[in-house]
């Protein structure tokens, strides 16, 4: 008769894909923040050793990377106009719908400067579009950055406000502040005072993109 098994042995458990591991590091993103997602959680999360985690990824900041990319590689590619301050309009749009989305990368950006790898046409695109606009080298990447502060910052806020808005109705809310204002030392903010929350919440971003590109090509 064969013999029994050795005690405790049931064959190789299951292996832990990069999929997995890059859905379960978006869904604690979501849930809990960037800032909360450490190896240990998504291993939980995962339901298998930190170990494990380490033949995908060698660290937090390598799998911030990695979800960067994949979340890149699934960023739309429009076709480009072949007026170039247009291809740059457009490629800063396509940052910014496709960010809008998930604002938390935008706060993994900021904070290390990086570009996922995936990523780096929409930056090309826009450094070609100022260099045939009149730009030298500097003068683009100046434009790119002035363009990205400016996109960085429009869906940080929104997002912030989106998540932390308090009620308006309440004593003491901005809103309130703003219509107790005295009109004779703040005439122009007291005649906006009833439409600010409404005026403030439009989406000026298209406006305010042009007006950056137009006003910084001008300027060279």
């Amino acid at each position: 008769m064969p013999p029994a098994p050795a005690p405790g042995r049931m064959g190789r458990p299951p292996r832990t894909s990069r999929v997995e591991i890059m859905a379960a590091a978006r869904h604690l993103i979501d849930r809990d923040g960037w800032e909360k997602l450490t190896m240990r959680r998504l291993a939980a999360e995962v339901g298998t050793a930190p170990t494990t985690l380490y033949h995908h990824v060698r660290d937090k900041d390598d799998l911030l990377t990695q979800l960067l990319d994949d979340y890149a590689d699934r960023m739309p590619r429009p076709a480009m106009p072949l007026d170039p301050r247009e291809r740059v309009i457009t490629a800063a749009t396509v940052i910014r719908d496709t960010l809008a989305a998930w604002p938390w990368v935008v706060e993994v950006l900021t904070r290390d400067d990086q570009v996922g790898r995936a990523a780096l046409w929409m930056v090309e695109t826009v450094l070609a579009g100022a260099v045939e606009c009149g730009c030298s080298p500097e003068q683009a990447v100046d434009l790119y950055r002035s363009i990205w502060y400016y996109t960085a910052g429009e869906i940080l806020i929104r997002a912030t406000r989106g998540r932390d808005r308090p009620d308006s109705s309440r004593p003491g809310s901005r809103d309130d502040r703003i219509r107790a204002v005295d009109a004779a030392e703040l005439p122009h903010l007291a005649a906006l005072a009833d439409r600010w929350a409404s005026l403030t919440s439009r989406d000026t971003y298209a406006l305010g993109l042009r007006s950056l590109v137009d006003g910084f090509l001008q300027a060279l």
